[in-house]
Formats: structure tokens, sequence, C-alpha cells
């Protein structure tokens, strides 16, 4: 028997999805979704870089499933490469249907942050120290 998928990476972000966030369909937009995605992403890249980071790509977008008024969106985040000053950070996005325990994938991308100093110029990633931020 095939086991069931489960989220990558660890739980950044968690929020529900309300009626003020969906399209004539009565579907959230997938604005909202990638807004929430590029926050979750912005947070593991700020605790990687012990500082400011900027969105510079989101690649490999995949939309997968509708998420719908009342699901408890998940987004996870895995960070799979750094280099002198960006990073590039797998994001995934989670739905934990209304009123159920269902959970299912709703979206995935990979996003490109780089690292800034205060005037918003690139600035190096710093090491990590036996797996930990130096």
């Amino acid at each position: 028997m095939e086991e069931a998928e489960a989220p990558q990476g660890n739980l950044t972000v968690r929020t529900i999805a309300m009626p003020a966030d969906t399209n004539a369909n009565g579907d959230i937009f997938g604005g909202w979704v990638m807004s929430q995605m590029d926050q979750a992403g912005g947070i593991a890249g700020v605790e990687r870089a012990q500082g400011r980071v900027v969105t510079v790509a989101v690649d490999a977008m995949t939309f997968i499933r509708p998420v719908k008024v009342g699901d408890v969106l998940c987004v996870y985040t895995r960070i799979t490469a750094v280099g002198r000053t960006s990073m590039k950070i797998e994001v995934e996005a989670w739905a934990r249907r209304f009123r159920t325990q269902l959970r299912e994938k709703v979206t995935q991308a990979r996003f490109t942050f780089v690292s800034i100093d205060d005037q918003g110029r690139p600035r190096p990633v710093p090491p990590e120290v036996d797996g930990v931020s130096a």
C-alpha cells in the first residue's frame, strides 16, 4: 500500500482562508495563497540569513487544488540551496479542509531570496556551523 504524501519542511505559517479572499467562484485567490507562501519563505530566509531578505524569483509554481473558505492554510518551507548571497527555498502549501481532518497539498513553488544589508545591497549569507546558522 502506498504511503500518503506528507508535507516537506518546517511549518512556517498557518492561517485561515476567509470570504474576503475569494474570487467570483468562491475559491480563494491564487495570489492570496502565493502571498502566504512568500511570507513563509521570507520568514525562513530571514532566520537563515540572520537579517533582511528580498524575494527575487518564484520558479515552478504549481496550483494543484483550490483552497476554500474556512480551510486552514499551512505553509511549509525547506531551504534547498544557499549561495553567497542567495537562498533557494522550497515552499509547499497544504489545506486542512474546513470541519474535517483531511489535509491536501494545494500549491508548491521554489522561491529565491537574496540577503540584503540596511542599504538594500546584497550581503553574504552567514555560514552554518553544525547545521545551525553562525
